[in-house]
């Protein structure tokens, strides 16, 4: 598989030790152990990118104690797991060597799971997603479902980890001129339920997979919407959803002309709100905050409506 080699000067979260007070921090901010897959409520899983070009938060978090110190956050603002990424998969975003990845994840995980945080690894690349595992991941969340590395089946079998699949047809620097469907609904559908045969064919526990509709990958604006607006469809397939949306471009014709990516946390917190009232597993947001108390709306309102 090709990568591409990008180099910066920014310190990385890698380097050197946690000090005492964040690994207290961490300590403190423990949630329960495991993921369940299963439950009466959708889970908040906060996005903690290690990367100098994400698109919404790049470069933020560029030492190991910035990084920690930003997870404890989003844990106690009401995060159950906090997915790490050292690899941008936004529009046009360049590969990333894969030992650069790991130094960038894996001191991260390790304390984070050694503070007894469930932490998600997103990763395309099956040497990191293993060496996550190892180091106490809980779930490997591969936004191309396998496709981009073969070892990764292996890897999610080996592991037996919770292996969510998303709905990916290339890479960044191709996938918005893959954005072509007959019916988007029913051709991401299909395919899902294609890439779920085969890995269960392969050997990969059905209980374990989670499947994402890659809202903004290989899909405009109308496509997302859509995506979002028959949620059932994809839910039919009888698995858990991880609905992925927060501040994705899609979302900037609903705040101010030219407002940055964070401007776009309300109707984020919105739209998961709404994929919980449908039942999804987890949604993936940068800002938990908003999102947890957009959520407490939603359960309190199901519960008025069951009184």
């Amino acid at each position: 598989m090709s990568r591409g080699h990008v180099t910066s000067n920014e310190p990385s979260p890698r380097s050197g030790e946690p000090t005492a007070s964040v690994r207290r921090r961490i300590r403190s901010a423990t949630a329960a152990p495991g993921v369940p897959l299963a439950g009466e409520r959708t889970l908040i899983m906060g996005i903690l990118n290690v990367t100098p070009d994400s698109f919404s938060d790049g470069g933020r978090w560029n030492t190991l104690d910035q990084a920690l110190e930003h997870a404890a956050e989003l844990m106690a603002q009401g995060a159950d797991l906090i997915d790490i990424g050292g690899e941008s998969t936004r529009p046009g975003a360049q590969r990333v060597p894969v030992a650069e990845e790991q130094r960038r994840v894996l001191p991260l995980v390790r304390e984070l799971a050694r503070g007894g945080i469930a932490v998600s690894v997103d990763t395309m690349n099956a040497s990191t997603a293993l060496a996550a595992a190892h180091a106490g991941a809980a779930v490997i969340n591969d936004v191309s479902g396998g496709l981009s590395d073969p070892d990764m089946t292996r890897v999610a079998i080996e592991t037996g980890l919770p292996f969510v699949v998303m709905h990916w047809r290339g890479h960044s620097a191709e996938m918005a001129a893959k954005a072509n469907y007959a019916d988007v609904v029913s051709d991401v559908r299909r395919e899902i339920e294609y890439r779920v045969a085969e890995l269960i064919v392969r050997g990969v526990d059905p209980d374990k997979i989670i499947v994402d509709p890659g809202i903004g990958f290989s899909k405009n604006a109308e496509h997302n919407w859509a995506l979002l607006g028959h949620y059932g469809d994809l839910a039919s397939l009888g698995l858990p959803v991880l609905v992925a949306a927060s501040r994705k471009g899609f979302l900037a014709p609903l705040v101010a002309d030219g407002a940055a990516p964070d401007a776009r946390d309300a109707p984020s917190a919105i739209v998961a709100a709404i994929a919980a009232s449908q039942g999804a597993w987890a949604v993936r947001v940068h800002n938990v905050a908003e999102t947890r108390a957009a959520l407490d709306v939603a359960d309190a309102w199901r519960r008025g409506a069951q009184s």
